[in-house]
C-alpha cells in the first residue's frame, strides 16, 4: 500500500521540489533572533519531520553551514539556482531530522504553528493568536507533542544519538 501524498513544496524556480511523506512531528513558530535575522523576517516557521520522511523530486538543494545562537551551528539547505531555504538541519539532530520551511509548501496553510517559541524576542507588533501554547524560551516536548509524534521520535532517538557520538569523537 501506497503513503497518501501528504504535501509537497519547493523553491521558486522549481528545481529543488520534495514530498512530505507524512504529517511532521510538531509545527514550531520560532521568534528568535536568530531566525529574524536568517530569515530576513519576523520569525521562522517550521515542520519539524524525519528526513527518511522527505522524498526529493526535484534537483538536491545545496547545505550551506551557518552559525547558531547555540554555538554549534545549522546546514540550511537551499536550492543552487534561486537559493531558497527549504530546510534546515540543526546540529542537535543533524541529518535524521528536516525543519522544513513551512512557507516552502505549495499548501502552507495546512501546516499553522503548534507552539511559538522564543516569544521574548518577538517583534512587539506580532500579535500570538490564542488557543496556540506560547513561551518566552522553549518547552517540554513531552508536555506538547502529541503521543504519536513522541513515539515517531523514540524511534530515531538512536540515530540522533548516534549522530551526536560522531561529533563528540570528531571534537
Amino acid at each position: 500500500m501506497s503513503t497518501p501524498l501528504l504535501a509537497e513544496g519547493g523553491c521558486d524556480c522549481k528545481s529543488v521540489r520534495y514530498r512530505m511523506e507524512s504529517a511532521p512531528l510538531f509545527v514550531h513558530c520560532c521568534h528568535c533572533r536568530w531566525c529574524q535575522r536568517e530569515s530576513g523576517a519576523s520569525f521562522a516557521l517550521n515542520a519539524l519531520i524525519e528526513a527518511d520522511r522527505v522524498t526529493h523530486l526535484g534537483t538536491e538543494p545545496e547545505l550551506i553551514d551557518t552559525p547558531s545562537d547555540s554555538g554549534m551551528g545549522q546546514k540550511i539547505a537551499r536550492c543552487r539556482r534561486c537559493k531558497v531555504a527549504v530546510w534546515s538541519n540543526y546540529a542537535g539532530s543533524g541529518p535524521i531530522m528536516r525543519f522544513v520551511r513551512v512557507g516552502t509548501l505549495d499548501d502552507p496553510d495546512q501546516f499553522p504553528p503548534d507552539v511559538h517559541i522564543f516569544t521574548a524576542s518577538k517583534q512587539p507588533w506580532v500579535v500570538l493568536p490564542s488557543g496556540t501554547p506560547a513561551f518566552d524560551e522553549y518547552y517540554e516536548r513531552e508536555a506538547l507533542w502529541p503521543a504519536s509524534s513522541l513515539e515517531r521520535r523514540r524511534t530515531v532517538l538512536p540515530l540522533i544519538e548516534a549522530y551526536q557520538a560522531t561529533l563528540r569523537s570528531d571534537g
